[in-house]
């Protein structure tokens, strides 16, 4: 168990993570390790999501974890939307993190607070919807990476 003694369900949306819809192998591998800082614990479950076109960068760049891939508008919310959903998050799970900042998340999240689970999202700073920094119960803006990555199809 981590620190607390809690389980937390992490919910990746690798694509509004790194602000790109086609980010590079290397740009997901630095947003892991980078977002791994915030402590993933032993028993936590981690969720990357992505689309069709993403997937074989994502699949490689962020290693382990459950990896859903989703086409179309908006393809990867709906993949994490339908986890909280149909996988009975709030009766599984202390803590939801989310890396996103999209508007989309703002109810399901809401929801999720009202039945106790502590809510954390995780954004760039300029992608956090403020529906979505209103519904969570904290939000952590995060990093951008090194210059080098971004001359690799990462987006600053």
């Amino acid at each position: 168990m981590n620190s607390t003694g809690e389980r937390s369900l992490h919910l990746i949306d690798i694509e509004n993570l790194t602000g790109s819809p086609s980010p590079s192998r290397e740009g997901v591998r630095w947003y892991q390790l980078a977002y791994e800082a915030l402590h993933i614990g032993p028993v936590d479950q981690v969720v990357v999501a992505c689309s069709h076109r993403a997937a074989p960068n994502v699949r490689f760049g962020w290693q382990g974890g459950r990896h859903l891939w989703r086409s179309g508008k908006n393809g990867a919310d709906l993949a994490l939307l339908a986890v909280i959903e149909k996988e009975r998050v709030a009766e599984c799970f202390n803590s939801v993190i989310l890396a996103s900042g999209d508007g989309i998340f703002a109810d399901a999240i809401a929801r999720l607070g009202e039945q106790e689970v502590d809510v954390t999202v995780v954004s760039r700073p300029e992608s956090l919807s403020r529906s979505l920094r209103m519904a969570a119960s904290h939000h952590i803006l995060f990093p951008y990476p090194p210059i080098e990555l971004d001359m690799l199809g990462t987006p600053a």
